[in-house]
């Protein structure tokens, strides 16, 4: 069976072209939805549709960023629709139709990951790359400490810390001092170690 989806990224937006051309394609049931594509979670016709093809059926959707939010998106769905024996047929890509249930489709589908996976390890390698420049010129310090020397919640609680262990019914415990400072207990032990250095 063909299944068309359709999705816009708010109410303002009309479907009807969408629709139309998933019509024009042979769809005999539509999934459609006014949702924004960031998180998949919220869409619910999306999540649905998933859950309602079979092996041998077929999605149609008119653009691939109707489908997916980003190429990893895509792809991991790609896989999921592959492991139920469901194809994917994309009506414009670059001008030109995908569809993976043919040679060719896979084909695209596998470059294009193989693009995905070049430009993620591209960036993290020019990240690194500044990290090290940066590092040279003594410039990068890493991320900056949430708690520093002159928070007062974090000096309030190593003054609790210090003096858990004094005979005196005041004293706290390390569980307590986090309840009453809000600082955690990794956080205690890791500057109370720091100071001792």
């Amino acid at each position: 069976m063909k299944f068309g989806y359709g999705r816009v990224s708010s109410a303002g937006q009309n479907l009807t072209a969408q629709i139309n051309q998933l019509q024009e394609a042979g769809c005999e049931t539509i999934f459609k939805e006014k949702v924004s594509g960031r998180r998949k979670e919220d869409r619910k016709q999306f999540n649905l549709l998933l859950e309602t093809v079979q092996e041998g059926d077929t999605i149609v959707v008119t653009k691939l960023d109707r489908f997916a939010r980003s190429t990893k998106d895509a792809l991991n769905t790609i896989e999921y629709l592959n492991s139920k024996g469901v194809y994917l047929i994309v009506l414009n890509m670059g001008g030109d139709k995908i569809d993976t249930g043919t040679a060719i489709g896979k084909l695209m589908i596998t470059v294009l990951s193989g693009i995905a996976e070049f430009e993620a390890d591209m960036i993290k390698e020019r990240q690194l790359e500044g990290i090290e420049d940066a590092k040279k010129r003594g410039v990068y310090k890493g991320r900056p400490k949430k708690y520093t020397e002159k928070n007062p919640k974090l000096q309030h609680a190593l003054d609790l810390f210090n003096h858990r262990n004094r005979k005196d019914a005041k004293t706290k415990t390390v569980k307590e001092i986090e309840a009453i400072t809000g600082i955690s207990r990794a956080t205690l032990y890791r500057v109370a170690r720091e100071l001792k250095k």
